[in-house]
Order: C-alpha cells, then sequence, then structure tokens
C-alpha cells in the first residue's frame, strides 16, 4: 500500500512492517535484558517528522494491536533505541527488524534477523523467514521457517506455525558442476554480472534469486551450496545486521563464510564490515577454496 512505505535518505524503501518490527523487538530486549545496547537498522525520524501521518499512525496502530500499553513517544523511543555503535568490547544485538524489504513488497523472500555479539564474537544468531518453504520439495509442507543458531552448539531449524526443531548440516556436492547457487535479486545489492562471470569459470547453473539472509538459511540447509554477494563497487562496507545472523547460522552448521578475499568477518569494528569486501558463503571443504579462487580471477580481469 503506498501510504504504508516510504523512502529513507539513500532511497531505500522503508515500511511500516520495518518500524513497528523493530519498536516491538526494541521493547521485548530491553524487557528481557536492559543493559544490553541494540544495533538496529531503522530509526524513528520518519515517524517524528510527521506523526500524525500515515506511516507514523500505522505503526502505532500495529505495535499497539500486538503489544497494548506503550504511547506513540515510548514507540518512537523503542525504535530509536537501536542506534548503538557495536563495536569490540561489550555485548549487543543486532537487529535487522525486515530484511530484504524490497522481497517483503513484492511477496518474495524477507527475514527477521536478529543476533547477540560479545567482545566481537557472534553467539547467537536467528532468523525468521515467513515465505521460505519449510521444505523445498515438498510443496504441501507449507511456508514459514525459523532457524536458530548458538556458537559452539549447532544450528537448527523449525517451522514458523509450530513444529520439532531439526539439527540441519550443509553437505559438500561431490562435483562443483553440480552445486546450486544463490545471489540477490537486486543488482544495487550484489554485482550480477561479476557473479555470473565466477559462475561460467566453475561451471554452475542457473542461480537460484532471492532477498535477505534467507540465502544464508538456503546454504545452512543445503538448498544451495554457495552464496555470492559481490562488491558493486570497491568501498562499499556491509552493515553488520545484514550478516551476523546469518553467519552463524552457515558457520555452525558445518559451511564456511568468508568475504570476497578469502578474509574472515570482522564484526567488532561498529555498525560495518569495516575490513570486509563482499560475501563467499559456501558448504565448506574444497568447494570454499575454489569458489574464491574463481572470484580472484574474475575480479583481476
Amino acid at each position: 500500500m503506498p501510504d504504508q512505505t516510504a523512502r529513507k535518505d539513500d532511497s531505500s524503501p522503508v515500511t511500516v512492517a520495518d518500524l513497528g518490527s523493530q519498536a516491538l523487538i526494541s521493547m521485548a530486549l530491553h524487557d528481557a535484558f536492559p543493559g544490553d545496547a541494540i544495533v538496529g537498522e531503522e530509526d524513528a525520524r520518519l515517524m517524528r517528522a510527521d506523526p500524525e501521518g500515515n506511516i507514523a499512525q500505522s505503526v502505532i496502530h500495529h505495535v499497539g494491536a500486538a503489544r497494548p500499553g506503550p504511547d506513540a513517544a515510548r514507540i518512537m523511543d523503542a525504535i530509536d533505541g537501536c542506534g548503538a555503535k557495536g563495536g569490540p568490547e561489550g555485548r549487543f544485538w543486532t537487529l535487522d527488524p525486515v530484511d530484504g524489504t524490497k522481497g517483503f513488497l513484492r511477496g518474495g523472500q524477507y527475514a527477521v534477523a536478529l543476533s547477540l555479539i560479545e567482545d566481537g564474537e557472534v553467539m547467537l544468531g536467528v532468523l525468521g523467514c515467513p515465505n521460505l518453504p519449510v521444505d523445498p520439495h515438498d510443496a504441501e509442507a507449507g511456508l514459514g521457517c525459523l532457524f536458530v543458531a548458538e556458537r559452539g552448539a549447532g544450528t537448527w531449524m523449525l517451522p514458523l506455525d509450530g513444529g520439532n526443531e531439526v539439527a540441519i548440516k550443509v553437505k559438500v556436492p561431490k562435483a562443483l558442476t553440480r552445486a546450486r547457487w544463490v545471489e540477490s535479486v537486486e543488482p544495487g545489492h550484489s554485482a550480477l554480472e561479476t557473479g555470473a562471470a565466477v559462475a561460467k569459470l566453475l561451471g554452475l547453473a542457473a542461480p537460484l534469486q532471492m532477498d535477505s539472509q534467507a540465502k544464508y538459511a538456503t546454504v545452512a540447509r543445503n538448498q544451495a551450496a554457495i552464496y555470492l554477494r559481490l562488491p558493486t563497487e570497491p568501498a562499499y562496507r556491509e552493515r553488520i545486521w545484514d550478516h551476523a545472523a546469518g553467519w552463524l547460522i552457515v558457520r555452525e552448521a558445518g559451511g564456511e563464510v568468508t568475504d570476497a578475499d578469502g578474509a574472515p568477518f570482522d564484526f567488532g569494528r561498529g555498525r560495518l564490515l569495516e575490513r570486509n569486501t563482499g560475501v563467499v558463503a559456501t558448504s565448506g571443504g574444497d568447494i570454499h577454496a575454489a569458489v574464491l579462487e574463481a572470484v580472484a580471477s574474475v575480479l583481476k580481469g
């Protein structure tokens, strides 16, 4: 709906769902862990600039329906309470309330992404993927998956509408040419032509395209063996809330995640992955080295 969506300063969309989700999760985290900081994507500037407008009033209405009690000021303060800077010390959460907003708007893939970071190390990762099939091979299984990873304890998946949790593990393909790969839908998020060149060099078939950190989930549960997110420009740096949860979910499922140069992610540099460029996530083993070699070859021209 047009009155449910606005544009941020960087021209990316923000919806009532983004703001309402951040408000609700922020309040829940502060209730449970009052001393913890939150590094979140959104802020309440649009609401504060036009408190009687459609966006602000819709957020207030929907948050109130889910959690009766907080007034408009409390809701906006909760959204703005996710402005922590992160860094190498202490404990904080990262939150992307609707990761893949464009996917959400088109009825595709999106995720609610939450992680816990302590002294620069991701300790917990959670992805809620409402439109991801519970079983990609069985349409009758329905939609909606929750992925949870705990550092040193593995990764689990369970249906959002209830059911038993299942431990998931990656499986390295027997032949690289049989590996399925996944990439972003949006050309602004990943250099799709570069990804296609890497895939051609490796002998891969056409990619699975989707928005959000659901791509990490597809690697963790063997729906894909490779996820490429290659930089559209050398200076661009990823936001930590766009990757922390998915990174741990793949790693604890036995996979590997590095940047495009093969360097490990450093989540202790603030709100950005300042020391990293691009993303290469795989099932691990020899396949990761092979993909990195192909990426390096293509990037060098």
